[in-house]
């Protein structure tokens, strides 16, 4: 499967050259379930080895794309709301859990969570639509995406760079790493449920209620 990936964006990377970039991460940040991280990666691997793509511009157009795709995302939630989002996640068939998930995070922690997505391969996909479904304030979801984007294209085009010519090891750490990542946020937002939970199911104090 890996294999008949990177075979695929050899095809792209020669037709299309920074289009494919530019296609790929703006789908990914507006919702679509396109392997961004893969096409990044391997974007900066032909900067270092085959000098066909150039390495600045494939960070600038890594970032106007993540930014404008995420802004993309968070347009079609606002706008679109929650019967949106749910016909969504059928059609690209995102689990229910990832969606509890993404809501419970950014309902906790704001935008935030809208840096550190980017770095998790799937909330990176639902981040942006969520946003808008919780009408976050634009300005704020503005600021971090542009922040998120800066240092994830940053730091994966710097590994595709330096480490392009080990890309399937490099691919199989990153996703151990988004595996140990997600596990470690579904642990978090577990916890943080379980704790609202017993807030509310708390019983009034006796006392309290004598009080009263």
């Amino acid at each position: 499967m890996g294999e008949h990936i990177l075979t695929t964006l050899a095809d792209f990377f020669q037709r299309y050259g920074y289009w494919t970039i530019l296609g790929g991460l703006l789908l990914e940040n507006a919702g679509v379930p396109v392997p961004g991280e893969t096409i990044l990666l391997y974007g900066s691997f032909l900067a270092s080895s085959k000098h066909t793509l150039s390495l600045p511009y494939i960070v600038i157009v890594a970032i106007i794309a993540a930014v404008s795709g995420d802004n993309i995302g968070y347009g079609i939630g606002r706008f679109g709301g929650r019967p949106l989002l749910d016909r969504y996640k059928r059609l690209f068939r995102i689990s229910d859990e990832s969606i509890r998930k993404g809501e419970a995070l950014i309902a906790r922690h704001g935008a935030k969570t809208i840096f550190t997505a980017r770095f998790i391969a799937g909330l990176r996909v639902i981040a942006g639509p969520m946003a808008g479904v919780l009408r976050m304030h634009w300005s704020r979801f503005l600021t971090f995406n542009f922040l998120g984007a800066l240092a994830w294209v940053m730091t994966i085009a710097a590994i595709g760079y330096v480490f392009g010519d080990k890309l399937a090891w490099v691919l199989h750490v990153i996703g151990k790493v988004n595996l140990a990542i997600l596990a470690i946020v579904v642990l978090a937002a577990g916890m943080w449920f379980l704790h609202r939970k017993r807030r509310v199911l708390k019983p009034v104090s006796p006392s309290l209620t004598r009080a009263a």
